[in-house]
This record gives structure tokens, C-alpha cells and sequence, in this order.
């Protein structure tokens, strides 16, 4: 079918893309333990190309989770090195630098593959219950106060799970039963959006992204300068007063 594909098709599979990563995010508030999760949302989920691309994004999650965990992606490519991306991995990080800024926030990448052939990737980010150290708050002078710090490595290596690491966090967390149960939560919810991708895959006949990405991309660059296009030329200014510690935050 992939050769008699046109744009009406292009557009069925770009929506269900968003109801595959959309089910990737509930999949999440429904198995975490973090009550931010839960009842907040606190969370981002998203599909990407073989080169870190983002391609679809939940609409369940926070923008400021979406955009970080985008430009995350390209950082677990280059830490793990695409020589050592296998089938079965799940790569872990709450590295505030190269995730979503707090240790709070772990980002988990899974590397899909379709009949042995690494087709793209699916990533997550959520707020876990705890990461030890201060805790969530403004307190810490630096980054080693606030709690355990997991720079980009491998949570599972061709499916068997990293030990070592897991038997860290529990003692260097408070919640440790919960604390891991958020981590398997975020590995699972990868899985849940490979297993519907696969589905759509084989229901149109495909074995690679490169065409729909291709589509994705030249009609959302179309849409958004036509957008722009349509918007008066000036400056634009905005103010909103936060929450903040002791007094309420301006910001400009």
C-alpha cells in the first residue's frame, strides 16, 4: 500500500500518531504513584524519528515537559551512542540540564524497532514522588543537595533491567516501592505506545516513518508560517504574578 499512499492517508496516520502517544500518556496517569501525575498531568509524551525528531506529542502533558523532553532526545542519542542502541533498551536520566531542569522530572527513552530496523523512538517525562536529598523546594545552594542525580545511562539493556541502578535509587529515596514503580510506569507507557505503533503499521502497510515524518514536517512548517504570516508586525508584551516563596512573583 505505501506506494499508492497520498495525502488523505498521510493525514489518517498523523492523527492516529496523537491518539498513539495520547494513549502513551494516559497509559502513564493511570500506573504512576505521583499524585502530580495523576491529578495534574505533570507529564509529556511523544513519538520521534530515527534522528531524535519529535513527530507527534500528547496532548495529555505540560508544554514546558514537551519542549524540554524534544530537546532531550537528541542527548540520549548521543550519550548512549547509536552504536550501542539495541532492541529491548529503555534509557533513563533526571539530569536538570539535559532533561526538564529539576531532578524531580526523569525522561525515559525507548528505541523502537520494526523487523530488526530502529524506526524511531518513543519518550516520556514525569514528576516521581521523590529523588531524596531536600526535597522539591527552593532551599539547595546547588544541584547535589537536592536529592539523587542519574545522569543518561541504560534502565534496561536488551530487556533485562539494570539492577545496580535500581537498588541506588531505593537507597538513596524515601518512597523507594514508589519512587520505582514511577520509573516502571514510564518504561511501560514507551512499550504501550511501540505496541500501537506497530499496529498502525501493519494496518497501512508500512515498515519506516521517513514518508509520514516528511509530510508532518513540510505541512506544520506551511501552517505555522502561514500563522505568522496573518500576525501584525509589532512588539507583543505580556505580564502575569505567579506564586513565589514569601511574596508573589511578577514576571514580565
Amino acid at each position: 500500500m505505501s506506494d499508492q499512499i497520498g495525502d488523505v492517508h498521510y493525514q489518517i496516520m498523523w492523527n492516529r500518531l496523537i491518539s498513539v502517544v495520547e494513549e502513551q500518556a494516559v497509559s502513564l496517569v493511570r500506573t504512576a504513584f505521583s499524585t502530580s501525575v495523576r491529578e495534574s498531568g505533570d507529564l509529556s509524551a511523544g513519538i520521534f524519528d530515527a534522528d531524535g525528531r519529535m513527530l507527534a506529542q500528547a496532548v495529555t502533558g505540560t508544554p514546558g515537559h514537551v519542549n524540554a523532553m524534544a530537546e532531550a532526545v537528541g542527548h540520549f542519542i548521543s550519550d548512549i551512542g547509536r552504536q550501542n542502541i539495541q532492541e529491548g533498551d529503555v534509557y533513563i536520566t533526571n539530569d536538570p540540564w539535559k532533561g526538564t531542569g529539576h531532578l524531580h522530572d526523569f525522561t525515559f527513552v525507548s528505541p523502537s524497532f520494526r523487523r530488526g530496523k530502529l524506526i524511531g523512538y518513543f519518550a516520556c517525562t514525569a514528576h516521581v514522588v521523590d529523588v531524596g536529598g531536600r526535597g522539591f523546594g527552593p532551599d539547595a545552594n546547588e544541584v547535589y543537595e537536592e536529592g539523587i542525580f542519574v545522569p543518561i545511562m541504560k534502565f534496561a539493556d536488551r530487556g533485562a533491567l539494570n539492577q545496580t541502578l535500581l537498588q541506588m535509587v531505593r537507597a538513596n529515596v524515601r518512597e523507594a516501592d514508589q519512587v520505582v514503580g514511577d520509573l516502571f510506569s514510564l518504561a511501560a507507557c514507551n512499550e504501550i505506545g511501540h505496541r500501537r505503533l506497530m499496529e498502525m503499521m501493519d494496518e497501512f502497510a508500512i515498515n519506516s516513518l521517513n514518508l509520514l515524518r516528511d509530510f508532518i514536517f513540510i505541512n506544520s512548517r506551511r501552517a505555522t508560517l502561514e500563522r505568522l504570516e496573518k500576525q501584525p508586525n509589532g512588539v507583543y508584551r505580556n505580564v502575569m504574578t505567579v506564586d513565589g516563596y514569601g511574596s508573589p512573583v511578577r514576571m514580565e
